[in-house]
């Protein structure tokens, strides 16, 4: 096995850290002042320091890093993994610059797997220049959504269109202004087999019966990396039947297509919130003293250190392992490892976050450094994308299927 990246991945690695060190950790304060001073701060993505950043991006070539193919930067997953792994550790503005945040990501993915012609043209297009951003719409109030075939929203074909009705919350990008189309997720025929019952479809933001509640905040946060959470109502919103995506009943099977990717760009990020954690702890242990020493000094703070470098390097071995099974044998095939990462990596990164914010004290719970953002972002990804409860199910029983077949082989 050889753990050395190839002249690719280390060419545009060594781009991106140079960009991101000189470029846009010294834009961070900037960018959050230019926030504050938006008229709408939900359209984060005008800010113009942003603006600046990304135009730069895109002229060097760093621009959808994320999407394999002549559309994107034709990166594997295994290439691209300690690339997102750098975008991580400025998780409210890294990813956003390389054009690489959620929910755009999958959306785009989700348009160039399944989109017509038609389709990519009026909103994969912008979407991959950065002209418009875009919401995924799943999540319901009213049922338990971890299980993506409770979702009620009805989709009714009603002659060259289909009728919209469904209340949705924590919709991921919603609260932009400039995110123009919604990709939302419904019953086509709650008669038809469980997985075959959901449908995806296109909605513009504009579509008269599209209605935005209110911002769902996470822990207080606004949650700016993926452009606001909010709540939906859809009311009798009629959109062309040429805007559902890949057919009717195919909306279950473009949601597994969907988060698998996410889940491990996910997880490379958190692997980068886990490293800017790890520095921070290390200067703040060699520069504060307490009782007469340093707290580097102190053997309860050198554990915490050595044992979140050791969690860090774990997890970058599965992540590193599950992105090239990705490749080789496809998202199908890594299905176990694809669980795996997505239960290990947010618990372990939010361990490391709270040993950081008790080095920290008081300052580490405050706005004045990025842990308690971190951490807000980090325990939120154990409830998206599915919970843990839903991820440990599902490997227990693959576990025991394979358990299972071995005792029967062995007989």
């Amino acid at each position: 096995m050889d753990f050395q990246y190839d002249a690719r991945t280390l060419e545009v690695r060594e781009a991106l850290l140079e960009f991101t060190r000189t470029r846009i950790e010294p834009a961070e304060p900037t960018f959050r002042r230019q926030l504050d001073e938006l008229e709408d701060r939900w359209a984060w993505d005008s800010v113009p320091v942003l603006q600046e950043l990304r135009a730069e991006a895109k002229a060097r070539g760093l621009w959808n890093l994320f999407l394999p193919g002549e559309d994107g930067a034709g990166l594997t997953n295994l290439q691209y993994a300690p690339l997102a792994e750098i975008t991580g550790r400025l998780l409210q503005l890294a990813p956003a610059v390389f054009n690489c945040a959620a929910p755009d990501t999958g959306n785009m993915e989700v348009l160039n797997e399944f989109g017509t012609d038609e389709q990519k043209e009026r909103w994969l297009r912008p979407l991959l220049a950065g002209d418009i951003r875009s919401s995924f719409a799943m999540t319901e109030p009213a049922v338990a959504s971890s299980d993506a075939t409770n979702i009620e929203t009805s989709i009714v074909r009603d002659g060259d269109d289909y009728v919209i009705n469904g209340r949705k919350w924590f919709i991921t990008g919603a609260m932009n202004p400039n995110a123009r189309v919604f990709i939302v997720m419904g019953q086509t025929d709650p008669d038809a087999e469980r997985h075959r019952r959901q449908s995806q479809i296109l909605v513009p933001r504009e579509t008269p019966g599209v209605r935005i509640v209110r911002a769902m905040r996470v822990f207080g946060y606004d949650d700016h990396e993926h452009g606001g959470h909010a709540e939906v109502v859809f009311e009798d919103v009629r959109v062309p039947a040429s805007h559902l995506i890949a057919g009717e009943g195919m909306g279950f099977a473009i949601a597994q297509a969907r988060l698998g990717p996410g889940r491990i760009h996910h997880c490379m990020r958190a692997i980068g919130l886990a490293e800017r954690a790890i520095e921070l702890m290390c200067e703040r242990a060699d520069s504060r003293v307490t009782f007469g020493r340093a707290l580097a000094e102190q053997g309860t703070v050198r554990e915490r250190i050595a044992e979140a470098r050791v969690q860090v390097e774990q997890l970058r071995l599965l992540v590193l392992k599950t992105a090239w099974l990705m490749d080789t044998v496809g998202n199908r095939g890594a299905h176990t490892e694809i669980q795996a990462i997505k239960i290990a990596t947010p618990r372990v990164v939010q361990g490391i976050l709270d040993d950081a914010v008790q080095l920290f004290g008081a300052g580490g719970v405050s706005q004045d450094f990025p842990l308690a953002e971190g951490y807000a972002a980090i325990r939120t990804l154990r409830l998206a994308d599915g919970p843990d409860e839903v991820h440990l199910d599902s490997l227990a029983r693959a576990e025991l299927r394979r358990q299972a077949r071995a005792r029967e082989e062995r007989a």
